[in-house]
């Protein structure tokens, strides 16, 4: 059995009394399927990032499943069908798990084998009394020279002297 989480987004214009019946309609095709329902959330109405077969808003509504291939494929075909759902998306949870839990362990080796490298004086500070730390001096405030661009002028003609032949 592997874990998916199925995201669907309702038309706007759906009630709250037709969007239940249709949470309940979609998770009855998945229990039917043989997909075990874990958790169906509904988010809210969002708006959306872009125009979706004419609309600018839509309720998100979050599927938790457990099942196998087959009874996701039937849940989607049904939700290309279903006119109220304007947009699904279906992630495989478990493998993103992997992904992270791999993740987090390379990262974890990495912290330790840095943390091996170091001296243990570094690794592990002295701690600090209160009474050593000085106060912080304020350093003061110094406004930069500018000196002023001495202007330099071309000679004129009749003042350089002429080339020695």
């Amino acid at each position: 059995m592997r874990n998916y989480e199925v995201m669907f987004i309702v038309r706007p214009d759906v009630v709250d009394e037709d969007l239940d019946k249709l949470i309940e309609t979609m998770s009855g095709h998945a229990t039917t399927a043989g997909a075990t329902v874990k958790n169906s959330e509904k988010l809210g109405k969002r708006h959306l990032a872009y125009s979706v077969k004419g609309f600018h808003d839509g309720s998100y509504v979050l599927l938790h499943l457990e099942s196998e291939g087959p009874a996701i494929h039937e849940l989607e075909r049904r939700m290309r069908v279903a006119e109220p759902v304007i947009k699904f998306l279906t992630i495989r949870m478990d493998e993103e798990m992997k992904k992270l839990h791999k993740h987090e362990a390379m990262r974890a080796q990495r912290a330790a084998h840095a943390a091996s490298k170091l001296p243990a004086e570094v690794a592990a500070p002295a701690p600090v009394a209160v009474e050593e730390v000085a106060a912080p001096v304020a350093a003061p405030v110094v406004a930069p020279v500018v000196a002023p661009v001495a202007e330099v002028a071309a000679p004129a003609p009749d003042e350089v002297p002429a080339p020695a032949v």
